[in-house]
């Protein structure tokens, strides 16, 4: 917010000699006459350069000023934070909104890979769901590789001394590294395999 302080080059509290000074400098370098090819912004300006002269210079008129600009810089620091307020109230609103649902879409993923359903199908419940393209194949991605991961860390209940068989879909998938994984969904959601 420009004050009329501002307008001379002055601060509030300048004595009237200093505005003096600083009236006749402004003066000078925005008179119309020592603007040649920029007359009109001149004049707006010399013209608000005046005005401020005359409440600045007038003991009465600058005390009102004062007090008037005073109490609209209160109002206006009250409804500034009374905004920052709501805008703040309202991202955590949001926030708090995407985190259900992110945990929503975490939970259906877990249920239909636990059910034994693949990362393609995951991502299209999640899809079906009303769940961003983007945070689907994310999600889709995370549970996938956790089931994964616990899949290859229980024990085989094959016969002892033989190796398990693979299904098609272990044959094609390249070996994952479970430990990364499993500490991200322990620590996001407690989770343990």
């Amino acid at each position: 917010m420009t004050t009329i302080y501002a307008t001379l080059g002055v601060q509030p509290d300048a004595p009237l000699d200093e505005i003096k000074r600083a009236y006749r400098r402004a003066a000078m370098k925005w008179h119309p006459d020592r603007n040649p090819g920029r007359e009109a912004e001149a004049y707006a300006a010399f013209q608000e350069i005046r005005e401020a002269y005359a409440i600045l210079s007038d003991a009465e008129q600058r005390r009102v000023y004062d007090e008037v600009f005073a109490q609209e810089m209160q109002r206006w620091q009250a409804e500034r934070e009374a905004q920052e307020a709501q805008e703040r109230e309202a991202q955590r609103e949001r926030e708090r909104i995407a985190q259900e649902h992110y945990e929503k879409m975490v939970a259906i993923a877990m249920r239909f890979a636990d059910d034994g359903h693949n990362r393609d199908t995951l991502f299209g419940v999640l899809l079906g769901r009303d769940c961003e393209a983007e945070l689907a194949a994310r999600i889709a991605d995370s549970v996938w590789a956790l089931h994964e991961a616990r899949r290859a860390n229980t024990p085989a209940t094959d016969t002892p001394g033989t190796e398990p068989a693979l299904t098609p879909d272990e044959a094609t998938t390249p070996p994952r590294h479970p430990g990364t994984f499993e500490s991200f969904w322990h620590g996001l959601f407690g989770l343990r395999p």
